[in-house]
Protein backbone atom coordinates (compact mmCIF):
# COMPACT_ATOMS: atom_id res chain seq x y z
CA UNK A 1 0.00 0.00 0.00
CA UNK A 2 3.04 2.29 0.24
CA UNK A 3 2.06 3.45 3.73
CA UNK A 4 3.47 3.12 7.24
CA UNK A 5 -0.07 2.41 8.44
CA UNK A 6 -1.05 -1.26 8.06
CA UNK A 7 -3.87 -1.61 5.55
CA UNK A 8 -6.27 -3.01 8.16
CA UNK A 9 -6.03 0.29 10.06
CA UNK A 10 -6.48 2.54 7.02
CA UNK A 11 -9.73 4.48 6.88
CA UNK A 12 -12.61 3.38 4.69
CA UNK A 13 -15.44 5.91 4.68
CA UNK A 14 -14.17 7.33 7.96
CA UNK A 15 -13.67 4.01 9.81
CA UNK A 16 -10.71 1.62 9.92
CA UNK A 17 -10.99 -1.18 7.38
CA UNK A 18 -10.77 -3.75 10.17
CA UNK A 19 -13.66 -2.17 12.07
CA UNK A 20 -15.97 -2.70 9.09
CA UNK A 21 -14.97 -6.38 9.03
CA UNK A 22 -15.41 -6.93 12.76
CA UNK A 23 -18.82 -5.30 12.90
CA UNK A 24 -20.14 -7.53 10.11
CA UNK A 25 -19.10 -10.66 11.99
CA UNK A 26 -20.56 -9.36 15.26
CA UNK A 27 -23.90 -8.79 13.52
CA UNK A 28 -23.92 -12.22 11.88
CA UNK A 29 -24.42 -14.16 15.13
CA UNK A 30 -25.18 -12.84 18.60
CA UNK A 31 -22.96 -15.46 20.26
CA UNK A 32 -20.01 -15.17 17.86
CA UNK A 33 -16.67 -14.54 19.55
CA UNK A 34 -13.78 -12.90 17.71
CA UNK A 35 -10.11 -13.77 18.14
CA UNK A 36 -8.33 -10.82 16.59
CA UNK A 37 -4.81 -11.76 15.48
CA UNK A 38 -2.58 -8.72 15.02
CA UNK A 39 1.14 -7.99 14.57
CA UNK A 40 2.69 -7.79 18.06
CA UNK A 41 3.66 -4.15 17.58
CA UNK A 42 0.06 -3.12 16.90
CA UNK A 43 -1.55 -4.45 20.06
CA UNK A 44 -2.32 -0.98 21.42
CA UNK A 45 -3.95 0.15 18.17
CA UNK A 46 -5.93 -3.07 18.28
CA UNK A 47 -7.20 -2.33 21.79
CA UNK A 48 -8.30 1.15 20.73
CA UNK A 49 -10.13 -0.28 17.74
CA UNK A 50 -11.86 -2.98 19.81
CA UNK A 51 -13.09 -0.33 22.24
CA UNK A 52 -14.96 1.33 19.36
CA UNK A 53 -16.89 -1.81 18.39
CA UNK A 54 -20.45 -2.57 19.45
CA UNK A 55 -19.37 -5.58 21.54
CA UNK A 56 -15.78 -5.29 22.82
CA UNK A 57 -16.41 -8.04 25.40
CA UNK A 58 -16.78 -10.54 22.54
CA UNK A 59 -13.30 -9.80 21.16
CA UNK A 60 -9.87 -10.89 22.39
CA UNK A 61 -6.53 -9.94 20.85
CA UNK A 62 -3.76 -12.41 20.08
CA UNK A 63 -0.29 -11.69 18.69
CA UNK A 64 0.39 -13.02 15.22
CA UNK A 65 3.32 -15.13 14.05
CA UNK A 66 5.87 -15.11 11.26
CA UNK A 67 3.45 -16.49 8.64
CA UNK A 68 -0.28 -16.82 8.11
CA UNK A 69 0.00 -20.42 9.32
CA UNK A 70 1.61 -19.40 12.59
CA UNK A 71 -0.79 -16.50 13.12
CA UNK A 72 -3.78 -18.80 12.72
CA UNK A 73 -2.10 -21.35 14.95
CA UNK A 74 -1.74 -18.69 17.66
CA UNK A 75 -5.40 -17.78 17.35
CA UNK A 76 -6.48 -21.41 17.58
CA UNK A 77 -4.93 -21.71 21.05
CA UNK A 78 -7.93 -19.72 22.29
CA UNK A 79 -10.46 -22.25 20.98
CA UNK A 80 -11.49 -24.20 24.07
CA UNK A 81 -14.82 -25.75 23.10
CA UNK A 82 -16.46 -27.44 20.13
CA UNK A 83 -17.45 -24.75 17.66
CA UNK A 84 -17.40 -23.56 14.08
CA UNK A 85 -14.33 -21.46 13.32
CA UNK A 86 -14.18 -18.76 10.65
CA UNK A 87 -10.69 -17.77 9.55
CA UNK A 88 -11.06 -14.43 7.82
CA UNK A 89 -8.67 -11.94 6.29
CA UNK A 90 -9.38 -8.69 8.15
CA UNK A 91 -8.91 -6.60 5.01
CA UNK A 92 -11.77 -8.36 3.23
CA UNK A 93 -14.02 -5.72 4.74
CA UNK A 94 -16.95 -6.12 2.33
CA UNK A 95 -17.79 -9.64 3.48
CA UNK A 96 -21.53 -9.99 4.09
CA UNK A 97 -23.52 -11.57 6.88
CA UNK A 98 -25.18 -13.76 4.24
CA UNK A 99 -21.86 -15.29 3.18
CA UNK A 100 -20.83 -15.83 6.81
CA UNK A 101 -24.08 -17.67 7.52
CA UNK A 102 -23.86 -19.80 4.38
CA UNK A 103 -20.33 -20.83 5.30
CA UNK A 104 -21.49 -21.71 8.80
CA UNK A 105 -24.35 -23.90 7.57
CA UNK A 106 -22.14 -25.82 5.12
CA UNK A 107 -19.39 -26.30 7.70
CA UNK A 108 -21.93 -27.85 10.05
CA UNK A 109 -23.08 -30.20 7.29
CA UNK A 110 -19.80 -31.07 5.53
CA UNK A 111 -17.06 -30.08 7.96
CA UNK A 112 -15.79 -27.05 6.06
CA UNK A 113 -16.76 -24.32 3.61
CA UNK A 114 -14.21 -22.52 1.44
CA UNK A 115 -15.70 -19.57 -0.48
CA UNK A 116 -14.46 -19.00 -4.01
CA UNK A 117 -15.51 -17.26 -7.21
CA UNK A 118 -14.96 -18.03 -10.87
CA UNK A 119 -11.96 -16.49 -12.59
CA UNK A 120 -13.00 -14.03 -15.31
CA UNK A 121 -9.59 -13.01 -16.66
CA UNK A 122 -7.64 -14.97 -19.25
CA UNK A 123 -4.90 -16.90 -17.45
CA UNK A 124 -1.49 -17.96 -18.74
CA UNK A 125 0.97 -20.29 -17.01
CA UNK A 126 4.66 -19.32 -17.05
CA UNK A 127 6.91 -22.23 -18.02
CA UNK A 128 10.55 -21.19 -18.32
CA UNK A 129 10.78 -18.50 -21.00
CA UNK A 130 7.38 -19.34 -22.45
CA UNK A 131 3.76 -19.18 -21.40
CA UNK A 132 0.73 -21.31 -22.17
CA UNK A 133 -2.95 -20.64 -21.79
CA UNK A 134 -4.83 -22.21 -18.88
CA UNK A 135 -8.50 -23.17 -19.05
CA UNK A 136 -10.03 -20.61 -16.70
CA UNK A 137 -13.29 -22.54 -16.48
CA UNK A 138 -11.43 -24.99 -14.24
CA UNK A 139 -10.05 -22.30 -11.92
CA UNK A 140 -11.46 -20.66 -8.80
CA UNK A 141 -10.23 -17.62 -6.87
CA UNK A 142 -10.32 -18.54 -3.19
CA UNK A 143 -11.63 -16.12 -0.56
CA UNK A 144 -12.31 -16.06 3.17
CA UNK A 145 -13.88 -16.74 5.64
CA UNK A 146 -12.52 -20.26 5.36
CA UNK A 147 -14.82 -22.05 7.75
CA UNK A 148 -14.31 -25.33 9.62
CA UNK A 149 -15.66 -27.40 12.44
CA UNK A 150 -13.15 -26.79 15.21
CA UNK A 151 -12.07 -30.41 15.58
CA UNK A 152 -10.95 -30.47 11.94
CA UNK A 153 -9.03 -27.21 12.03
CA UNK A 154 -7.36 -27.87 15.38
CA UNK A 155 -6.26 -31.31 14.21
CA UNK A 156 -4.94 -29.97 10.89
CA UNK A 157 -2.85 -27.27 12.58
CA UNK A 158 -1.00 -29.84 14.66
CA UNK A 159 1.13 -30.45 11.55
CA UNK A 160 4.57 -28.89 11.20
CA UNK A 161 4.68 -25.78 9.01
CA UNK A 162 5.16 -26.29 5.29
CA UNK A 163 5.78 -23.51 2.75
CA UNK A 164 3.06 -25.04 0.60
CA UNK A 165 0.47 -23.95 3.19
CA UNK A 166 -1.00 -20.85 1.53
CA UNK A 167 -4.30 -20.92 3.40
CA UNK A 168 -6.31 -23.03 5.85
CA UNK A 169 -7.73 -25.22 3.09
CA UNK A 170 -4.25 -26.37 2.06
CA UNK A 171 -3.43 -27.17 5.69
CA UNK A 172 -6.60 -29.20 6.17
CA UNK A 173 -6.14 -30.96 2.83
CA UNK A 174 -2.58 -31.94 3.76
CA UNK A 175 -3.98 -33.44 6.95
CA UNK A 176 -6.24 -35.69 4.89
CA UNK A 177 -9.53 -33.78 5.00
CA UNK A 178 -11.66 -33.30 1.91
CA UNK A 179 -12.23 -29.64 1.02
CA UNK A 180 -15.69 -28.39 0.10
CA UNK A 181 -16.10 -25.17 -1.86
CA UNK A 182 -18.98 -22.72 -1.58
CA UNK A 183 -19.94 -19.82 -3.82
CA UNK A 184 -18.19 -16.65 -2.67
CA UNK A 185 -19.00 -13.05 -3.51
CA UNK A 186 -17.39 -10.95 -6.24
CA UNK A 187 -17.47 -7.89 -3.97
CA UNK A 188 -15.62 -9.73 -1.18
CA UNK A 189 -12.36 -8.18 -2.34
CA UNK A 190 -9.06 -8.07 -0.47
CA UNK A 191 -7.60 -4.62 0.17
CA UNK A 192 -4.06 -4.98 -1.19
CA UNK A 193 -3.40 -1.96 -3.42
CA UNK A 194 -4.44 1.72 -3.10
CA UNK A 195 -6.93 1.20 -5.93
CA UNK A 196 -8.64 -1.55 -3.90
CA UNK A 197 -9.40 0.95 -1.15
CA UNK A 198 -11.05 3.27 -3.66
CA UNK A 199 -13.10 0.40 -5.10
CA UNK A 200 -14.16 -0.69 -1.60
CA UNK A 201 -15.27 2.85 -0.78
CA UNK A 202 -17.55 2.89 -3.80
CA UNK A 203 -18.93 -0.59 -3.19
CA UNK A 204 -19.60 0.07 0.49
CA UNK A 205 -21.59 3.21 -0.36
CA UNK A 206 -23.84 1.16 -2.64
CA UNK A 207 -24.51 -1.44 0.07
Amino acid sequence: MGSAVPKQFMLLNGKPVLLHTIETFLRAYADLQIILVLPPSFGEQGKQLVSKTTAPSRIQIVSGGATRFHSVQNGLTKINKTSVVFVHDGVRCLVTEALIRRCYEQALEKGNAIPAVAVNDSIRMVEGNKTRVVDRSRLLAVQTPQTFRSNILLSAFEQPYNEAFTDEATVAEAAGYEIFMIEGEKENIKITLPADLLIAEQLSRKA
